[in-house]
């Protein structure tokens, strides 16, 4: 079993995260392989467990490192991308501001541990062993 890891987050830190996977789901756009390059299996997999990810961060549970990986990336993404996230809309849509967003972003990356940083290359951001490259 993979060990859960507990992040000492903010309320305004969790309500980021979980407005970014909910995004997802409003004004992005998520193609198949970004949902993969963000280390879901396909899109529908973003949504399902976008849906349990943003109800564990509301119950303060401990994700595994893959999980704040995947979350952290897809927040950084739809927040910041115009093309395919929220960009400009963000602030709408969410409620929270730029400068907000972007300030509990960094304090988010500052409390990430290695091992969550330990994932790529080897669970996410790399094709599946035996997978032939495009």
């Amino acid at each position: 079993m993979t060990p859960s890891i507990q992040l000492d987050l903010s309320d305004r830190e969790i309500e980021v995260l979980r407005s970014g996977l909910v995004e997802w789901g409003g004004p992005a756009r998520v193609t198949q392989e970004l949902a993969v390059a963000m280390g879901f299996e396909d899109q529908a997999d973003l949504f399902r467990d976008g849906d349990r990810l943003i109800e564990a961060l509301r119950a303060r549970e401990p994700l595994t490192a893959l999980d704040w990986a995947r979350t952290i990336l897809a927040t950084e993404i739809v927040f910041a991308s115009n093309l395919v996230g929220s960009g400009r809309d963000w602030a709408i849509t969410t409620g929270l501001s730029d400068a907000e967003t972007l300030a509990s972003l960094r304090e988010i990356q500052r409390k990430v541990p290695r091992a969550v940083y330990a994932v790529f290359g080897r669970e996410l951001g790399t094709r599946p062993p035996g997978q032939p490259r495009g």
